[in-house]
């Protein structure tokens, strides 16, 4: 009989936990795929050695600093829909990185707006974060159009080194979240 997964975090239909080793498969199928990563990643399609890197990363950021693109699964199946999750921004200020990834095939089926409102409560909530940054491809309007729906506020464009673009950039503070609510 199959042990049942533990979540550290849930919202309705999803449930959060860390990225493992053993994890491999979980990630190619996500970051493999050049649907997801085309306008996250300027190198195309990214191999396997650069996704077990992606892997290796969201571990280590784990270890480093309790947080990172947690891998996120369907609580009705256990079925990996990809992730969503923080990473630093600005440490001396409490300021954090969200961010989603979300398998091609469940694309508009609005994970990702529950996984990031899961997020976002969590930050605040349970980390204590100040504010959150979130950034997207100047060319992915579905990202632009779900950040501003979250409540994230434009505030400048930024440099991002993957995919050598900048990117429109937005910030949403613990006040925001407050009066959001």
């Amino acid at each position: 009989m199959k042990k049942p997964t533990t979540y550290f975090l849930r919202t309705k239909r999803l449930g959060f936990r860390h990225w493992r080793e053993e994890d491999f498969e979980l990630a190619l199928g996500l970051w493999g795929d050049f649907s997801v990563t085309r306008l996250i990643d300027a190198r195309g399609q990214l191999s396997r050695d650069q996704v077990r890197q992606k892997l290796q990363q969201e571990i280590a950021a784990e270890v480093n600093y309790g947080i990172q693109y947690w891998p996120i699964f369907l609580l009705s199946s256990d079925e990996h829909i990809g992730c969503c999750g923080l990473r630093p921004y600005d440490l001396s200020q409490k300021i954090y990185e969200i961010g989603f990834h979300i398998r091609s095939k469940q694309w508009g089926l609005g994970y990702a707006s529950e996984a990031a409102r899961g997020v976002i409560e969590f930050a605040f909530e349970d980390l204590d974060v100040k504010a959150l940054f979130a950034g997207h491809n100047p060319q992915n309007t579905t990202s632009r159009n779900l950040l501003e729906k979250l409540g994230f506020r434009y505030t400048h464009d930024e440099y991002y080194e993957p995919t050598g673009l900048n990117h429109p950039s937005y910030l949403f503070t613990k006040e925001d979240h407050t009066q959001s609510r």
